[in-house]
């Protein structure tokens, strides 16, 4: 039986039609549909977004694009007066080892562990190799997908290093990082090439409770922050064809160089020389300043305190006592002088004041004087350091106006300040005082150095005033700025008062002060030398006590103390010595301040008078207290006589005497050999003072010396077997 034929559905034109036609169009109609509706949804997007929000779009779209980033600029570096670099920025680099690299070489690297930790430590001996080893070994052995990353194997060391890392076997047969792990972050840190020289001064860098970003936080490094930072700069991010990327909108722009009064010679010679009478007497701190007389370019300044937490004696550069304010003690005798000398009440004369050893002022508590005779001239007070003397001079003259002669202090110029750059430089402290009994009797302490507080820099100023032939020239440290483009300017001299005196008391105060060192009566006469002459004047002051008690509990409730009874600590004293050098002459102004230096060099000259002669004899003898000579062709003079370089180490003393003097000829007769073995005594006869001191020390010799001009004899003999710290003899002669 046969199945009759299905029907085909045919359209009305007789064609065929396939039976899925109808599914197949009802799929497209519905994709269609679904299109139409995306479409006319993405048109009102398009719409809502183009057009009704398009200003929030576009403020979405400037902001996005308006992620920056600060540039930071370069800091400027703190130079020393020639030059020489005291604070710069150097590239350091983080050198760690990333044990997950993608292809590192475990077995291999496993194999010369050794040889690595050996070599570690060599070069970075925090750990011995055996811990080097055992530290890396503990490091490895995590699965690799959990070890570190950034094994440390050290922190802030110099390039050099991680190019002789890189020559070490391992690193050396792999160079890829991806095989080794080694990896080095660079950063930038401020280096100080001089170490501890002049650190306070100088000063430090850091981050601040206020600002993350790394800025001056002590000393120069601080005072000019603003010209040592610089601008930071600003790169904006932007979108180009090959993605987003950060363009320099802002450039950074640099810090200025500041070039400082700084004489690196000079500090290395305050530095030794204060240290070294620190450690003799025992003593809790010591400030000194060096000054030039004519511009008061501070060449040198040293803070040193004993450090605690040392088991030997040792002192380090710690507060900043040169700004900080003290009773000042017997060198306010100077300040005292120099007001009687400009109003007049304080001319010397033949009469002479009854001065003894006590004096009753007021019927108070008697003042003593421990130096002065029966009876002395005002021309003689400061010699003796009278304190009876400077009261029964001065009390007369304020009577019923007491404050005048702080009016008359300020006149000089003498709590102007200075803006040295020195952080927390303060003024003196010198208190208004009442028209009574009691503001007499403060009065006549202040004149002699108690009930005030002076600041050495003020002190050395003012003495600087005095030899300056009465010209107050301004202390300063920085004398110079250097601009990022290479641009120098010089910060010129200025003047706390162009005449602070007469020139005339100026000599009169000057040969008072000169008598201190070499008349009579004088309280420095240790300090006479036939070298250097050397004029100033001592200050011991009694230590004050402070109340040091805690203000507060631990809860920051106050306490309820009973008074404080004041008074100072007996047999503990501050002592001074401020003076200046050469005396027909004054180059150098210096001030030594030490507190509590104990017997036998408890007195002003011993200790504090004995580091500035010792500074002086050393400037000295390194020719900074003389012009330079003076050399003349032979064919400028007439003459065809041959100059002759006695001695020197130098080789090249010949070429420069003919190219840079203009010498047609020299002729050296004897250059000692610089081959003596270590603990033998160089030779240094024939050569210059300058040569023979340099040789020396840097042998480890102290040196002593008598006469002048090149050395002629030595005692050890040259050769001689001598250990470091031996002092050497040496006689000088000129003819």
């Amino acid at each position: 039986m046969t199945s009759s034929p299905r029907p085909d559905s045919r359209r009305g034109d007789g064609a065929q039609v396939s039976p899925n036609h109808a599914f197949v169009v009802g799929r497209f109609g519905i994709i269609f549909l679904i299109t139409a509706v995306l479409a006319v949804a993405i048109a009102c997007m398009l719409v809502r977004t183009t057009v009704i929000h398009a200003s929030d779009w576009n403020r979405m779209a400037a902001s996005t694009l308006a992620d920056s980033v600060v540039t930071y600029p370069n800091r400027g570096e703190i130079l020393a007066s020639d030059g020489s670099i005291l604070a710069t920025n150097l590239y350091y680099v983080d050198i760690m080892l990333d044990l997950r690299a993608s292809r590192f070489k475990i077995a291999e690297f496993v194999d010369t562990l050794p040889m690595l930790a050996d070599s570690l430590a060599k070069y970075f001996p925090k750990y011995s190799s055996a811990k080097w080893k055992a530290r890396i070994e503990k490091a490895l052995e995590p699965a690799k997908s959990k070890r570190t990353r950034n094994f440390v194997i050290a922190k802030g060391v110099p390039d050099d290093m991680l190019r002789r890392i890189k020559t070490w076997p391992f690193f050396r047969k792999f160079s890829s990082s991806n095989y080794t792990g080694l990896k080095a972050d660079r950063v930038m840190k401020r280096s100080y090439p001089f170490g501890r020289m002049a650190r306070l001064s100088i000063g430090r860098t850091g981050m601040t409770a206020d600002n993350p970003e790394v800025h001056g936080r002590s000393g120069l490094e601080r005072a000019l922050d603003t010209l040592l930072y610089g601008v930071p700069g600003v790169k904006r991010k932007v979108v180009s064809t090959r993605g987003t990327r950060y363009a320099e909108e802002v450039p950074a722009i640099d810090g200025y160089d500041v070039t400082t009064t700084i004489d690196i010679t000079m500090q290395d010679i305050l530095e030794a020389e204060l240290g070294e009478m620190l450690i003799n007497a025992h003593a809790d701190w010591g400030t000194a300043i060096l000054m030039e007389v004519a511009t008061g370019d501070i060449k040198a300044i040293s803070n040193l305190e004993r450090d605690s937490t040392s088991g030997t004696p040792r002192y380090i550069e710690a507060l900043n006592r040169a700004v900080q304010a003290y009773e000042p003690g017997s060198v306010m005798k100077v300040m005292t002088m120099a007001v009687a000398l400009e109003k007049g009440f304080g001319k010397p004369v033949t009469r002479e004041f009854p001065i003894g050893h006590s004096f009753a002022y007021l019927g108070k508590r008697p003042i003593s004087d421990t130096h002065s005779p029966g009876s002395l001239p005002i021309s003689r007070f400061i010699e003796y350091s009278s304190n009876i003397g400077m009261v029964k001079m001065t009390m007369p003259h304020y009577e019923g106006r007491l404050n005048d002669f702080r009016a008359d202090l300020a006149e000089l110029g003498f709590f102007d300040r200075f803006n040295t750059g020195i952080a927390r430089e303060i003024p003196p402290y010198f208190p208004k005082v009442k028209n009574n009994a009691g503001g007499k009797l403060d009065l006549s302490r202040m004149v002699f150095g108690y009930c005030t507080m002076i600041p050495p820099l003020y002190t050395c100023a003012f003495y600087n005033a005095v030899a300056n032939d009465g010209r107050f020239v301004r202390p300063r440290l920085v004398k110079g700025l250097r601009t990022p483009d290479g641009h120098d300017s010089v910060i010129p001299v200025s003047y706390v008062r162009e005449r602070m005196m007469s020139s005339e008391n100026a000599a009169i105060l000057r040969k008072m002060m000169r008598g201190v060192v070499w008349e009579q009566g004088g309280t420095a006469k240790i300090l006479k030398n036939d070298v250097v002459e050397i004029a100033g004047k001592t200050g011991t002051c009694k230590i004050a006590l402070e109340d040091k008690r805690p203000r507060y509990d631990k809860h920051g409730n106050k306490l309820d103390l009973p008074p404080f009874k004041g008074g100072y600590l007996e047999g503990h004293y501050r002592v001074t010595f401020c003076g200046f050098f050469p005396y027909e002459n004054p180059k150098y102004t210096c001030i030594v301040l030490i507190s509590d230096p104990k017997v036998p060099y408890r007195g002003p000259a011993v200790s504090s008078g004995t580091v500035l002669k010792n500074v002086a004899l050393k400037l000295y003898a390194r020719g900074m207290l003389s012009d330079d000579p003076v050399f003349e062709s032979a064919s400028a003079s007439g003459s065809e006589s041959v100059p002759t370089v006695y001695s020197s180490f130098n080789t090249e003393r010949n070429a420069t005497l003919h190219d840079d003097l203009q010498v047609k000829k020299t002729r050296a007769i004897r250059r000692p050999s610089q081959d003596t073995p270590r603990g033998h005594v160089p030779d240094v006869k024939g050569v210059s003072l300058r040569e023979a001191l340099a040789t020396l020390e840097a042998a480890g010799y102290a040196v002593d010396f008598d006469g002048v001009g090149y050395v002629c004899a030595q005692v050890p003999d040259a050769g001689e077997k001598a250990s470091p710290g031996t002092k050497v003899k040496l006689s000088l002669r000129h003819n």
